[in-house]
Parts: C-alpha cells; structure tokens; sequence
C-alpha cells in the first residue's frame, strides 16, 4: 500500500493572488497538490512527517493532524490531517 492520503482544507482565505478560498479540499498523495510554493514549503514537513507515522502536537494532544498559515501575513490559514479511510 502506497501512503497514507492527507487532506488539506482551506479554513480561511485573503489570497493575494485569488488561489484559494475557504473550503477549498487538495488531497495529497505521491505528489504535490496544486498548491503555490510559499504554502507548500511551509506546510510539507507537516505532511511528510503524517505520511510516514509521525503524531504532531495538536493543542494539548498529539494527532494525525495540523493547522497551518501561510507565510505571506498569515492570509490563508489550512487544516491538514490524515484520510484513514477512502
């Protein structure tokens, strides 16, 4: 079996350049989801370390799962976390 599928979800969006809006799903499997390059390098070591077993603080809990903002002022803020089953 190949890895375990991420899903990212756009929780909030003031895109700069209109990429994203909230509600927005990309699943992430083998490769990139069309996403810009300043959110995904700030998110891939979140979704690297979920699809080789990792548990990431969460809060006051370790879980298969993360939230993240993007580095341009914080405008588009994502929730990440593993699909168990699909």
């Amino acid at each position: 079996m190949g890895l375990p599928r991420v899903k990212i979800t756009i929780t909030s969006s003031r895109c700069r350049g209109g990429y994203f809006k909230k509600g927005q799903e990309f699943i992430v499997e083998d490769l990139c989801p069309p996403l810009c390059h300043e959110l995904w390098n700030t998110i891939y070591p979140l979704i690297y370390a979920l699809q080789n077993g990792a548990y990431l603080d969460y809060g006051n809990v370790r879980a298969k799962r993360f939230d993240a903002k993007c580095p341009d002022e914080c405008r588009v803020s994502v929730h990440g976390k593993v699909i168990e089953k699909y």
